[in-house]
């Protein structure tokens, strides 16, 4: 578009935008609406919002209850209502403006909360599915008023004419769809049928359907479970758990009632049986009035909320233009956080009253108990002490746990737990590996609930202050021994020491921080960057590198033959191979000069007992 110079010449005036309306409908169908599908949702969603209007006009209606009927036999699609009507200056001036809705102007509807569809847009998705759109409408403010015919075409244009009064004889509209022929994927009979039940299952108007053979099938047979009245407690949960499996596909470990009058919210949340991994949220299914908004709405909960999948029906939640989502703002801010609050609450009161179902549910959701006891002080202090950690003792308790250790150390990862577990356990060390997401956090705040139990960071020197040192005779017995071992593993920076601990099954003991290891490596990058801008830059991030320890074993057997080697070369591949094997035990990965170790170790030694045969 080209924006013309300022001018006050006719030629200048304000001009009306022209609009392509097949270039519109392909809009909608690839980037407002998800699938044509949509199309019965927006009809429904117009005959509802009629009713309404009706209602709020006429309180007591005459004649049966006001509804909604669908209609498919595989040629037409028809959905016919009982709601307020239009009149023929109603037609011209919301049918045929794209984007005007009667729920704004009309003076019925000056609250708009009353009504789901906002936008004045929704008709034109019956273009998704079909060429023609034909309406018949009457209206039921004015008794007199004919019927009005409006037929919309996707080419743009429209034709509008008045019947006589037989055509409709009550009030209300008729929409009638022409199905295209690529369009039967949409509008077959048991599609129209499946998609009505999809939609407007929970609808509080009756809903009914009619494929041509005669009889009418309800579609909305009966209001939400959680809006019935059920003879005891047992039978309203037990119900509220079968609607659960019956819409997710899974038992509930237990349902949770939601309940927030302030946005006419109500609900059920249903709770996993099983782990999800952590942060992968689900999508929630959301009834606005009653008609389903989507069922991905992953937005209605927090984060750390992974472990339930609700179904919810509210009256002021705000939807999307397209109407599959929520928009974002201040009331959907605090649903969220009160439906946060009802979790919460949830885990409070199975922690006080039902420590069976508090197993179970931390046993499958631990990781994401952790991740919200992390930032929430009042999970932290309920259920901290039941949260299970692997530990020196097993999986356990940090309660268990600390009844038989009243000093409590944790690794910073994985790996340094796996080097030490079985040497910090025989040494009666109360080790929890702090690896995992949120353990060490976690395992540090303890004293918050506990306070004669003190936290305190596992490292090396911790560890080997706890192995007993062997006898002076022993020492200088080894010292020659020694010397040969730590020249021999120079290269990975590994001193070598020798004392006694349990279990005497292991040789030897290899200690090596990850963190130490990365700044091992910054060094050596640095010394082979020298003079460099970047050897520069590494130079005054090194510090002084802790060395790697290897801890021989003076209770083992193969330990106290390979101290007394006097033959240099057996001795420098033996004390290689006692270090290949502590590094493989330790579970990290290795370096490739490692695993060259590994195997030259294990020939030079095969050889020697080779060349000792023979």
């Amino acid at each position: 578009m080209t924006l013309p110079h300022a001018s006050s010449s006719p030629a200048d005036a304000d001009r009306t935008f022209q609009v392509d309306l097949r270039g519109l409908v392909d809009l909608l169908s690839h980037h407002l609406y998800s699938s044509p599908r949509v199309y019965l949702r927006e009809l429904l969603q117009n005959a509802v919002d009629a009713l309404t209007a009706r209602h709020a006009l006429e309180p007591a209606a005459p004649g049966a209850p006001l509804g909604i009927r669908l209609y498919a036999d595989g040629s037409v699609v028809r959905v016919e209502d009982d709601g307020v009507g239009l009149t023929e200056a109603d037609v011209h001036t919301f049918l045929a403006t794209i984007g005007r809705s009667s729920k704004r102007a009309d003076r019925i509807a000056e609250q708009r909360a009353d009504f789901i569809g906002q936008f004045g847009i929704g008709l034109l998705s019956c273009f998704l599915v079909a060429d023609e759109i034909h309406v018949v409408s009457r209206s039921a403010r004015t008794p007199d008023a004919p019927a009005v015919e409006w037929r919309g075409r996707g080419d743009g244009s429209y034709s509008v004419r008045t019947l006589p009064a037989s055509a409709r004889p009550r009030p209300g509209t008729t929409v009638t769809l022409t199905p295209r022929a690529d369009a039967g994927e949409w509008t077959r009979p048991a599609q129209v049928h499946a998609l009505a039940r999809h939609f407007g299952s929970l609808l509080r108007h009756p809903v009914t359907f009619d494929e041509g053979t005669g009889g009418g099938a309800t579609v909305n047979p009966e209001p939400a479970p959680w809006a019935r009245t059920y003879p005891t407690p047992g039978a309203r949960s037990r119900a509220l758990a079968a609607y659960g499996e019956e819409t997710f596909g899974f038992t509930p470990l237990d349902t949770i009632e939601l309940d927030l009058p302030a946005v006419g919210l109500k609900g059920i949340a249903c709770v996993l049986p099983e782990a999800v991994p952590a942060g992968r949220r689900h999508g929630h299914r959301v009834h606005v009035k009653g008609m389903l908004l989507s069922e991905q709405a992953d937005e209605i909960l927090p984060e750390w909320a992974f472990f339930v999948r609700c179904v919810v029906d509210a009256e002021s939640l705000r939807p999307t233009a397209s109407r599959e989502a929520l928009y974002e703002d201040d009331t959907l801010a605090a649903v969220r956080d009160a439906l946060a609050e009802r979790l919460r609450a949830w885990i409070a009161r199975t922690a006080a009253s039902d420590p069976e179902l508090l197993g179970r549910f931390l046993q499958a959701h631990h990781l994401a108990v952790k991740s919200l006891a992390v930032h929430d002080d009042e999970i932290l202090r309920m259920l901290l002490p039941w949260l299970p950690f692997e530990t020196t003792d097993g999986h356990a308790t940090l309660d268990e746990f600390a009844r038989t250790h009243r000093t409590v150390l944790v690794t910073s990862s994985v790996e340094e737990f796996r080097q030490v577990a079985a040497i910090a356990s025989a040494a009666g060390l109360g080790v929890v590996n702090g690896g995992y997401t949120y353990d060490r956090q976690l395992v540090h705040r303890l004293p918050e609930i506990r306070p004669e139990v003190s936290v305190a960071d596992l490292d090396p020197a911790t560890l080997t202050a706890h192995l007993d040192p062997v006898d002076r005779e022993t020492e200088l017995a080894a010292a020659a021994y020694l010397a040969q071992a730590r020249d021999a593993l120079a290269v990975f920076d590994c001193d070598v020491a020798l004392r006694t601990f349990q279990p005497a099954s292991a040789p030897a003991l290899l200690l090596d921080s990850r963190e130490a290891r990365h700044e091992r490596s910054r060094s050596q990058l640095a010394r082979e960057q020298q003079g460099g801008v970047w050897g520069d830059i590494l130079g005054h991030l090194r510090q002084e590198a802790p060395r790697a320890q290897l801890i021989l074993n003076q209770l083992n057997p193969l330990v106290r033959t390979a101290v007394g080697i006097d033959e240099p070369e057996l001795a420098r591949t033996s004390a290689e191979a006692l270090y290949g094997q502590a590094a493989m035990l330790s579970r990290r990965p290795l370096r490739p000069a490692e695993s060259s170790l590994i195997n030259r170790s294990f020939l030079n030694l095969l050889a020697h007992a080779l060349r000792k045969d023979s």
